[in-house]
């Protein structure tokens, strides 16, 4: 096979993150509650587009499928990139940085006003396919935790900060650090309300639902929550 051009060396890299941080602005959250018919989950609860924000609409199927579908784009750039990356001259490098676009790109969607989620699904999508074994070690730390704590928040800020010591302790350094050292820094920096919540009690855990997560109003707005309208009623009739 023909060794890549001087000009396809140099504007493959820039295309693959490119088309990587295109790829991770696609908001599933958003996208899913559209299409089924949710309260947009920028409008309640933590106002993460993300899958545990989702799961307290009440909605388990949009919330797995969000699930999925953010990992899914952090892995298949990667995984697009080592497999077919090589006859264009990308490396180790490019496949970091590509994982850490699809990453931010989830983070600061383009499509979405750069009001994105997290990043803890597509975070670990990455990881999966950057190192199978660091990712099954980050998770689970990560489910220990939230069994443990039933803190969501608390497993992710603990994800991100033990998966850069696995990857040094057990893989030594390289080029995926680049890429996880970053996203680590980020996950932490994104949760720093929820380490505010944490430190006050207030942290909502696993499987609550928020008590404004309704289906939209004919106005494109969540209806208010039936326990304030009913208030109202009874408040009304007294006077």
């Amino acid at each position: 096979m023909d060794a890549p051009s001087v000009s396809t060396s140099l504007l493959a890299p820039w295309l693959a993150v490119l088309a990587a941080y295109l790829t991770g602005s696609l908001s599933f959250a958003v996208i899913f509650s559209r299409l089924m018919g949710l309260a947009d989950p920028r409008s309640y609860g933590s106002k993460n587009p993300g899958a545990t924000n989702v799961l307290r609409s009440g909605n388990k199927a949009a919330a797995i499928l969000t699930l999925m579908a953010d990992a899914l784009k952090g892995y298949v750039p990667v995984v697009l990139v080592l497999m077919y990356g090589g006859r264009f001259g990308l490396g180790e490098n490019t496949v970091a940085m590509v994982g850490l676009a699809a990453f931010v790109g989830h983070v600061w969607p383009v499509f979405f006003r750069f009001q994105g989620g997290k990043g803890v699904a597509t975070a670990a999508g990455v990881l999966m396919a950057l190192n199978p074994l660091l990712a099954l070690a980050t998770l689970a730390s990560f489910a220990i935790i939230v069994g443990f704590f039933r803190y969501v928040s608390l497993g992710s800020i603990a994800a991100a900060v033990f998966a850069p010591f696995y990857q040094l302790l057990i893989w030594g350094g390289g080029a995926t650090l680049l890429c996880i050292v970053p996203m680590g820094l980020i996950l932490i920096w994104r949760h720093q309300g929820n380490i505010r919540k944490l430190f006050n009690g207030t942290e909502s855990k696993l499987g609550q639902k928020a008590a404004d997560a309704a289906r939209p109003s004919s106005s494109g707005t969540a209806a208010p929550p039936a326990s304030s309208a009913s208030t109202h009623r009874q408040h009304h009739r007294k006077h």
